[in-house]
């Protein structure tokens, strides 16, 4: 045995040791590897297990699953997706990645499990996915982006505050973000007093006018007056809708017959009787010059267009129904025969 295994002040005797040394690492390595590897797919079965529901009408249990089946079935569960069956496309998001091994492809599909729990209103579901997403990969913007979404609709302002910082680390621009929060924050906060709201509101506009179609329809609700001395005419068509339906009692008629684009539309609307015509909008020159020739049953139909996504909705939003991008909305206005209104009585 001494003649095979080298002395221990060989030089060999080192070198074999070494050899031995990273060969036992090695193996250690790749066991402990795949211990992790075998126990963090347990725990995303586990995980995944909690959002199971026996309300999804298509039953995955018994089907057998095949690498060739990925794509059609991603592919079917954006379709049920994109067509609003929710729970269908939560049923096949959750059995394609309790399938696959692949771990990019399982992050992926879980962020779009996610977005399906966020468009469905399932917010602590989608939580609770994004955040296992960004246990694994911090760094994913996107992903933050969508958590901060999460918090926001749940009206956790200081949680979806919480995100900015990581965003910021990560390069992110999120100036108008932080506004866009601060003021979503603001509207709901019941400490302060009328006064101190509107001082603030006059400062976050001040630091981002993106938000000034948001700002105007708070004042309205907040104090009339003070609304209309930030009404700027040369951004009328940010803000047509919310003028046309404003009430006759909520009208400065001062500030409107100081400028024609305004009392165009005032005398569009009925609200004057001083013909004015030249408001800079198609379809409210339209209406007030049939309004001059004696037809008066005209009226504006309003819809709103996502600068983003180009998806047309009939309400307005302050985030973007499909895409959730903020400050997108865009106003678009068409002429169409008043209704007529009726007065139903209860008694």
């Amino acid at each position: 045995m001494e003649q095979i295994l080298p002395a221990y002040n060989d030089p060999l005797f080192s070198i074999l040791l070494i050899i031995v040394s990273a060969l036992i690492i090695s193996i250690v390595t790749y066991a402990w590897g795949l211990y992790k590897q075998q126990k963090e797919e347990g725990n995303l079965l586990k995980f995944l297990d909690k959002f199971d529901s026996s309300e999804c009408s298509l039953d995955t249990d018994d089907m057998p699953f095949e690498e060739h089946m990925f794509k059609p079935l991603t592919l079917l569960a954006k379709a049920f997706e994109n067509s609003g069956e929710y729970h269908k496309a939560i049923n096949i998001y959750l059995y394609i990645i309790k399938h696959i091994s692949d771990e990019p492809a399982k992050l992926e599909l879980m962020e779009r499990l996610g977005n399906t729990y966020l468009h469905a209103g399932f917010l602590e579901r989608a939580r609770s996915i994004y955040t296992e997403i960004l246990r694994k990969r911090p760094r994913n913007t996107k992903v933050l982006y969508e958590l901060g979404i999460v918090y926001e609709m749940m009206h956790r302002y200081d949680k979806a505050r919480e995100i900015i910082e990581p965003l910021n680390t990560l390069g992110e621009d999120t100036h108008t973000l932080s506004e866009f929060l601060t003021l979503s924050a603001l509207t709901l906060d019941k400490i302060l007093n009328t006064e101190e709201k509107i001082a603030a509101l006059k400062e976050i506009l001040e630091e981002e006018p993106k938000l000034y179609r948001q700002i105007v329809d708070t004042l309205l609700k907040l104090e009339t007056a003070s609304a209309w001395k930030i009404i700027d005419p040369s951004r009328i068509k940010e803000i047509i809708d919310i003028l046309w339906f404003l009430p006759n009692s909520q009208v400065d008629l001062d500030i409107i017959t100081s400028d024609e684009r305004l009392s165009t539309l005032y005398y569009a609307k009925g609200y004057l009787q001083k013909p004015s015509l030249k408001s800079g909008i198609f379809a409210v020159d339209m209406l007030a010059t049939a309004r001059e020739n004696g037809f008066g049953e005209g009226d504006l139909l309003f819809s709103y267009l996502c600068k983003k996504c180009k998806q047309s909705f009939p309400v307005s939003f302050k985030r973007c129904p499909n895409c959730m991008a903020i400050n997108s909305v865009e106003v678009e206005e068409k002429i169409a025969k008043a209704s007529p209104k009726t007065d139903y009585s209860l008694l």
